[in-house]
């Protein structure tokens, strides 16, 4: 297998740059005429999926909204990740796990070891018990040839009281993006290792370009817009995967495919 950072580079050329989150929230499950139940979580997920993958490079599934099952519901997610994998598309598992020691070694092998029952592409990672503690993810990462996206720059309003904290070198932010550039330092095409930097921040100030790439959620539904990219990301958003859920999903089972298709001819304006 080609490192992740490879795979995601040439399906982003292929398909576009939208990646797809497939969140069954209850109001969603509603909005297509499902019960907030097992078998409207089943319905719904395995229904976008067989939609979506063929379609998108990126499919992104939300942990949580499968855990609140219980058992039957990681069930769920699991004949989801293997229905998008199937059908070519990258499965990035928005999990934001963040630990020491033994628990971040057993969270990396949950999810990137790729004999795991729920092994994805890549996940989500918290940096905040510093970024040396997702060692063992990145290590897992590298021998599996998966990938990590770590929070950067979000866009809730919370996230600023941490991420922009000044350190003796700048920001944390600035700290853990620093330390993703590493990494990817020397990669070619693209360096495996991500940041999640939300598509409605300010921007200003920050070195955002990690030759690594990047995950943009909030596209979409929550204001985000091609112009935003342009503005925040400059040159490097030809590395961006801006990330949309709900505008997407609530168009229902019928107009799905057809939504993800307009959708990632709008960002294809984002790679002449």
């Amino acid at each position: 297998m080609t490192t992740f950072g490879a795979r995601v580079h040439a399906l982003v050329q292929e398909r576009g740059p939208l990646c797809a989150g497939i969140d069954p929230h209850g109001a969603l499950l509603h909005e297509w005429g499902l019960d907030d139940d097992l078998a409207g979580l089943e319905r719904f997920a395995l229904t976008a999926g067989e939609v979506l993958a063929p379609r998108v490079a990126v499919v992104k599934p939300q942990s949580a909204f499968y855990e609140r099952f219980g058992s039957r519901g990681i069930a769920v997610l699991e004949r989801l990740i293997a229905t998008c994998r199937g059908a070519g598309a990258l499965v990035l598992l928005d999990v934001k796990r963040g630990d020491v020691g033994s628990t971040t070694q057993a969270y990396a092998d949950a999810y990137l070891d790729q004999a795991s029952p729920l092994a994805v592409d890549a996940i989500t990672a918290s940096p905040y018990l510093g970024f040396g503690s997702l060692a063992p993810m990145i290590d897992t990462a590298r021998k599996h040839d998966a990938g990590v996206f770590v929070l950067a720059l979000t866009s809730n309003k919370e996230g600023p009281e941490v991420q922009e904290a000044r350190t003796e070198d700048g920001t944390v932010a600035d700290t853990v993006l620093d330390r993703l550039r590493a990494l990817n330092d020397g990669a070619q095409p693209l360096g495996s290792f991500g940041a999640v930097i939300g598509a409605t921040i300010d921007g200003a100030g920050h070195r955002l370009d990690i030759n690594g790439p990047v995950l943009a959620p909030g596209y979409g539904a929550q204001g985000g817009t091609v112009d935003d990219l342009r503005r925040i990301f400059g040159t490097g958003v030809r590395h961006v995967l801006p990330s949309t859920s709900r505008e997407l999903l609530r168009v229902g089972p019928d107009g799905l495919g057809e939504a993800a298709d307009r959708l990632n001819e709008r960002l294809r304006e984002l790679h002449p």
